[in-house]
């Protein structure tokens, strides 16, 4: 039978601890030292199928009738304190909850690999229960980032009829934009199941090994080097994946499967999204959820008012104006606890703050330095400026001979290098293992990198939206990866990364479509890179980097016709890439002219 939600009770009529006492031991209310917020920990949210998840619930201290505002994690909901505070004393009852089977929370967990989790349905559950808490005007909204964004946009497909708005960030639509095509980005992804998700596991099922993330945290910086090398990945101890091990084998095994779809649910979303997320994000593969809400959206209200901020940052730090060495100036800086605030005041209490009204998407164009609001994504007025990838045959480092030119060359040419994936280029990223812009200059001296730059510029020339490279190229495996890189070269030398973007070559025409290359067989590739918006200013050049590995953000490409993530054989394959004549390799960027 499932059971009955908390029937309603006017308003203030219980303490929280009275109302809830059926569900868990009464916990004496907690007081913020600031005596403007109060807090009950603990407290039990029942599930349809009984399970008991566990969230602590802030209100101001004063009475009052107040909207709430939830988020779920599974990262602690500890973690969540800082805002939640912050929203309460602004007039919400705002409730922190941890997912099923993580930390205080009853059940199993259910990694985002799995094809079938009780996420959605939970979310529900627990919107509609904290729609009845004491106080509550009945209205809820929900936040978050990251994974915790992942759980809203699973809740809002099973439309909770008390649910108003959410305020979802940084996370992308299908699982295979977060990782790379056919594996895992062991940089980031092997950290996260290190320190942030095994530990708990271990320290619920009693197994051995590290269970609290800091500790985590400490073995992985001493032991990173071992794992980030091993091959191949469905061999790695249990330790990494524990409980979850059977179904990270089983996507491993077949990773063309995309186990989150979250665009597919789209269509049964009936409330308006606030996203924020950042040109350098790791979870930014695509804007497809935006592109989703604003076109098929089962509301008008959802479609129309739905909005995306997209700034120059990473995955941590929204709203600054540095991301990593690069600043990006004062304009760059943007409160988000307070567009979040707006946008939630606009929705659960009705305020005419303005915040439904500006145009859905707003963008920091890099190189100006400004902000600028656009009616769609991608922008319908950009259009296509090709680059030809030129050279005398020694396009490799900056020092070598590679152009970027306007005019198609006539006379075929090629270039050369090396991909060993046993020194591979290095990645240049944060110890937290987040992309972040870099200067390039710690790469110049590598050869299995083409440089191509373009003449200095003689007037500003933005590119907005998602560059395309069209590559020709051969190799001499039946199998290989090539990374195309978008730079900003500045007049004093420092060339700046834009935008980056990868195929497999197995997977050159679609993860469900795996089809292995003849050696040294020229293929045309198409690379798309992740989104941008920069204005290349006189003076500066236009640059293009093409390579074959970026490690650890990238899985190393094994280069043989065995799956990489059961095979440990790693093969040196020789690259050519093709320019010019029937085989023009080109740099395609949607350019925007006013």
């Amino acid at each position: 039978m499932k059971p009955r939600l908390p029937a309603a009770v006017p308003v203030l009529s219980l303490s929280l601890s009275a109302f809830l006492s059926g569900f868990a031991p009464a916990q004496a209310p907690k007081t913020d030292a600031r005596s403007t917020v109060v807090m009950e920990p603990n407290v039990a949210v029942p599930m349809r199928d009984g399970t008991l998840l566990r969230a602590d619930v802030f209100r101001p201290a004063t009475e009052g009738s107040y909207p709430v505002l939830m988020a779920r994690t599974p990262y602690n909901k500890n973690g969540l304190h800082g805002n939640a505070k912050k929203f309460a004393a602004a007039g919400y009852i705002v409730v922190c909850q941890d997912a099923r089977g993580r930390f205080a929370s009853e059940g199993q967990w259910e990694s985002f690999l799995r094809f079938d989790t009780h996420d959605g349905r939970d979310g529900h559950d627990t919107v509609e229960w904290a729609a009845k808490l004491p106080g509550s005007t009945g209205k809820v909204g929900t936040f978050g980032v990251s994974y915790n964004a992942f759980l809203q946009w699973r809740t809002a497909a099973e439309a909770p009829p008390s649910l108003v708005c959410m305020s979802a960030h940084s996370i992308p639509a299908r699982y295979t934009d977060l990782e790379g095509p056919g594996s895992i980005k062991p940089g980031r992804r092997l950290q996260w199941w290190y320190s942030s998700m095994t530990p708990d596991l271990r320290k619920r099922s009693g197994a051995p090994g590290t269970k609290t993330n800091a500790d985590g945290k400490t073995l992985w910086e001493k032991e990173s080097d071992r794992w980030l090398r091993f091959v191949p990945w469905l061999q790695l101890p249990r330790t990494f994946w524990e409980e979850e091990t059977d179904v990270v084998h089983a996507w491993l095994k077949d990773p063309s499967l995309d186990p989150w779809a979250l665009h597919e649910g789209v269509p049964k979303v009936t409330v308006p999204n606030l996203n924020v997320i950042g040109w350098f994000d790791h979870c930014n593969g695509n804007l497809m959820l935006d592109t989703a809400m604003f076109a098929r959206a089962k509301t008008a209200v959802a479609r129309e008012r739905s909005r995306v901020i997209v700034g120059p940052w990473s995955h941590t730090g929204h709203g600054g104006r540095k991301v990593g060495s690069i600043d990006y100036g004062a304009n760059a800086a943007v409160d988000v606890f307070a567009e979040e605030l707006r946008w939630f005041d606009h929705w659960l209490k009705g305020k005419p703050n303005g915040a439904a009204d500006p145009a859905p998407v707003r963008i920091f164009v890099m190189g100006d330095g400004r902000w600028r609001d656009e009616k769609t994504w991608p922008l319908a007025r950009a259009r296509r400026r090709s680059l030809f990838l030129d050279s005398g045959g020694h396009a490799n480092t900056p020092a070598g001979d590679g152009s970027l030119v306007e005019a198609r060359p006539e006379i075929e040419g090629q270039d050369r290098y090396p991909y060993d994936p046993e020194d591979p280029v290095p990645t240049l990223y944060t110890a937290a293992a987040f992309t972040v812009p870099a200067d390039q200059a710690p790469l110049a001296e590598r050869r299995d990198i083409l440089v191509y730059q373009s003449e200095p510029l003689t007037e500003r020339l933005e590119v907005t939206g998602n560059p395309v490279v069209e590559l020709f190229a051969a190799t001499s495996a039946p199998d290989t990866d090539f990374f195309a890189r978008l730079i900003d070269v500045h007049p004093d030398g420092r060339a700046v990364d834009v935008s980056l973007g990868m195929v497999r070559a197995r997977f050159r025409d679609g993860l469900n479509k795996e089809a292995l290359v003849t050696p040294d067989e020229v293929v045309r590739y198409e690379i798309t890179l992740n989104p941008t918006s920069i204005a290349f200013h006189p003076g500066h050049r236009i640059r293009l980097d093409i390579t074959s590995s970026d490690f650890p953000n990238f899985d190393r490409n094994h280069n043989t016709a065995a799956n990489p993530n059961a095979d440990a054989e790693l093969v040196v394959a020789e690259q050519r890439v093709r320019h010019g004549g029937d085989h023009a390799s080109a740099l395609h960027l949607p350019v925007i002219d006013d």
